[in-house]
């Protein structure tokens, strides 16, 4: 299992495969609950892929409860700004990690959707996941900055992104020549892959979108 460490001032989960490595590293973007035990839970799948895997805690111990949206969102205007700092950090120390192969990807869902985008068009990941980032759309005129291929997965019934942007998404990644695959889920709304949340999850979709993760970094990272 995981522990509790911090890379670079910056705090967070961090799990690692079986074995010596060196291997590829994941970070894992928490929603925008704060880092949770469900984002605690993904690292660990991810670490059970074979990657060195570390969820940074964005906001430093605090957290809103899932149906507190209020907090959540005074959480997200304290530490938003600083956010994209923060993970530029910690891609440098991974980078200078021995036991990091050297190839990183990121992923991220909801506020962490948009904060993977972020660090993409910052540093030069080689692979981005995005899961229903949310305010996404804010970037669209930095993507040019963006050299990795990108996984974008979405529910058709997500009333958090506006209508018409996963649409230009997916099209302004094809204009910059970018290899993507954007899936949009039937009948799913946002935060579909929160299995701790039987009000939002959505197990189908979920367990596709799991397995084109797996493909996906498999593909770029290892």
């Amino acid at each position: 299992m995981g522990k509790m460490t911090q890379f670079h001032s910056v705090p967070g989960y961090l799990d690692k495969p079986a074995g010596d490595g060196p291997f590829p590293a994941l970070l894992v973007i928490q929603e925008w609950w704060g880092l949770d035990a469900q984002t605690k839970s993904i690292t660990n799948r991810c670490a059970a892929e074979g990657y060195l895997s570390f969820a940074p805690d964005i906001y430093h111990g605090e957290l809103a409860a899932p149906g507190d949206p209020d907090k959540a969102m005074s959480l997200v205007q304290k530490y938003g700004p600083t956010a994209p700092d923060e993970l530029e950090k910690v891609f440098d120390a991974f980078q200078a990690l021995p036991e990091c192969s050297g190839k990183i990807g990121s992923v991220g869902f909801c506020f962490g959707g948009r904060m993977s985008l972020a660090l993409g068009i910052r540093r030069p990941l080689n692979a981005v996941c995005t899961f229903y980032g949310g305010g996404m759309q804010t970037l669209f005129d930095q993507m040019h900055r963006l050299h990795a291929p990108v996984l974008g997965l979405f529910g058709d019934a997500d009333q958090s992104i506006p209508a018409g942007t996963i649409e230009e998404f997916e099209q302004l990644l094809g204009k910059l020549g970018l290899e993507h695959e954007i899936i949009t889920y039937p009948n799913s709304g946002h935060a579909f892959f929160r299995d701790s949340d039987p009000g939002v999850y959505k197990p189908e979709a979920s367990r596709d979108a799991w397995e084109r993760v797996k493909k996906f970094f498999a593909k770029h990272l290892k």
